[in-house]
């Protein structure tokens, strides 16, 4: 059985070989067995560091690779989500971003795409460079190219609405209100003197940071509009429970005045207990 074990290795590194960057699924096929098979035998092969797994998903699989073809992950960058191929785009362009002159939202997206963005800093700045170029590059490059200040790039209309300016403005509308928001939430961090230690999770519709308010460690939950309800609260709650910290609620509006009523009246209650 031992043996066996490591014919079926030795079949999924040549695979990889072969095949380059690869899905569970693509392995399953080619050794004729079943997904979870297949991806029982990925992790003792990464076990054995024999085998290495991307940070980006496709669905909520990762892509496993062998050592030497990191830059065959770009195959798989049009499943990044809307706004890490937006920084990936960008990103892939330029070479090199100030992390300090980019759009809110790339900032954060630049933090995801940990497979294809990778940082260093240049006179206390931080510095994003795109994997597959030597950071030794941005020595030799014109300074003003790379600090200025870059624009979020605009997907070209796909023609299906019967006029091509109209799919612009939604687009264009639609980031203006995103970036809007991230704004928002960094604004209140600066005048707060909010430290930003993680980005736990973001999307249009919410952030979540793990943030430093006064010396003390906190979940941030930042909902992108302007009224929280209870289940948006209870959700919060859970969220925060995972990493054990107390949490901060923000939103673009106040609460409902029944959410007001329910804290409050919470912040008394000792307990609920059953009668027998």
């Amino acid at each position: 059985m031992v043996q066996d074990t490591s014919i079926i290795k030795g079949k999924i590194i040549d695979i990889l070989k072969r095949r380059g960057p690869s899905l569970p699924v693509h392995i399953a096929k080619e050794i004729e067995s079943n997904t979870l098979f297949a991806s029982a035998f990925l992790s003792e092969l990464i076990s054995e560091k024999r085998v290495k797994l991307s940070n980006m998903r496709v669905g909520s699989s990762p892509i496993y690779y062998i050592l030497g073809q990191e830059p065959l992950l770009e195959r798989f960058s049009q499943h990044l989500k809307s706004r890490e191929r937006d920084a990936f785009a960008l990103l892939k362009e330029k070479k090199f971003l100030k992390d300090s002159n980019q759009e809110p939202a790339i900032r954060i997206a630049l933090r995801e795409i940990k497979d294809f963005a990778i940082p260093f800093r240049q006179d206390e700045e931080i510095i994003w460079r795109y994997f597959t170029t030597p950071e030794t590059e941005f020595k030799i490059k014109e300074r003003p190219r790379i600090i200025e200040k870059e624009k979020v790039p605009e997907e070209k209309p796909l023609g299906i609405f019967g006029e091509k300016e109209k799919p612009k403005r939604i687009k264009k509308k639609k980031m203006q209100r995103e970036n809007k928001f991230f704004s928002n939430v960094k604004e209140f961090l600066s005048g707060r003197s909010i430290e930003t230690l993680d980005i736990l999770n973001f999307n249009k519709n919410e952030l979540m940071l793990k943030i430093r308010d006064k010396g003390n460690d906190k979940i941030l939950i930042s909902y992108n509009k302007k009224r929280v309800s209870e289940l948006d609260i209870v959700k919060a709650a859970k969220k925060a429970l995972e990493y054990n910290l107390p949490y901060m609620i923000l939103s673009l509006g106040e609460p409902l005045k029944k959410t007001n009523a329910l804290i409050d009246a919470l912040k008394k209650l000792d307990s609920i207990e059953k009668l027998k």
